[in-house]
């Protein structure tokens, strides 16, 4: 029997514990609150203990404009305020369209407090810099993530499109560990693998989270994706009795810096298919072969 590579245990983010799959609210832009719930409830029940915002979503993707999804999530909160006990908040700031980002004292902080607003929390559990301010120092962005623990209105600290060189600049200058990197990782865009940011995140015992794990829905569907990969995807569903998402989320959730699958999907439907995941056997020969097909070329 050959080792399965899908880690599927809880993953530590500093004291809390969140699952191998969580709800990303990227696309959490309907207008009805109760079936914003429900879909809350539906990730909740599937262990998705981890519910990750940013001050952004719903600036696009059909949203209300800059805030709607923190606050439909701050709706949902205030309707139902036992959820809040059950979850993991997370948010990300520091962008600031037009400009486009801003990590300035002042802007950050303006940026954390109305996320705070918009949810109707006292405290984001993790808190991330979304994509760097070029032009922000990380002893000054760092001053400013330590002022906001301090006063309890932020938990953890993490990043989001960071390069590894970005975060060891800003890890350098917080007197804490920074506890999460949220990049792009699937089974069609590996950069991670190779650009050091899994291999930081081993070093460091920071939890990746993997946003669109599923190329955006892609590798669910198929649009726009290489034939040999579909292929090697549908010969590993068939063997598992399994979807290809259910696949391309297990091999997210074979790498040894055990990332955590961002899953943004809108229908409860889908909410249940995906912890499917969870039961397939991916060996290193299963992802190898994923990696070539993805690529198209083999390994050296």
């Amino acid at each position: 029997m050959h080792e399965n590579l899908v880690h599927t245990e809880t993953r530590s983010m500093g004291p809390f514990s969140v699952g191998p799959l969580a709800f990303g609210c990227w696309r959490f832009t309907t207008d009805d609150v109760g079936a914003a719930q429900a879909l809350i409830e539906a990730a909740l029940g599937a262990g998705m203990n981890l519910i990750d915002n940013a001050d952004v979503y719903g600036f696009d993707w059909g949203g209300a404009g800059f805030g709607a999804c923190e606050t439909l999530l701050g709706k949902v909160l205030a309707q139902a305020p036992t959820l809040r006990d059950q979850m993991v908040l997370a948010s990300k700031g520091g962008i600031a369209p037009p400009v486009p980002y801003d990590q300035s004292p002042a802007y950050l902080r303006s940026a954390c407090e109305a996320s705070l607003g918009r949810l109707g929390v006292e405290r984001i559990d993790l808190y991330q810099i979304h994509r760097p301010d070029l032009f922000a120092h990380p002893e000054e962005v760092a001053a400013t993530l330590v002022a906001l623990r301090d006063e309890g209105k932020i938990g953890e600290v993490g990043v989001s499109n960071y390069t590894v060189a970005q975060y060891d600049a800003l890890a350098a200058a917080l007197p804490f560990p920074i506890v999460s990197t949220q990049p792009q990782y699937s089974v069609a865009h590996l950069d991670p693998l190779r650009d050091g940011t899994f291999d930081r995140s081993m070093r460091d015992g920071v939890v990746p989270l993997a946003w669109s794990p599923l190329g955006g829905g892609s590798l669910a569907t198929g649009d726009g994706v290489r034939p040999e990969l579909l292929a090697a995807l549908d010969r590993l569903a068939e063997r598992e009795g399994v979807d290809r998402a259910a696949i391309a989320i297990g091999f997210v959730l074979a790498h040894p810096s055990r990332p955590v699958a961002l899953l943004g999907t809108q229908r409860l439907d889908r909410l249940a298919d995906s912890a499917a995941a969870l039961g397939v056997q991916l060996d290193r020969n299963d992802c190898y072969d994923l990696i070539e097909a993805s690529e198209g070329v083999p390994l050296p």
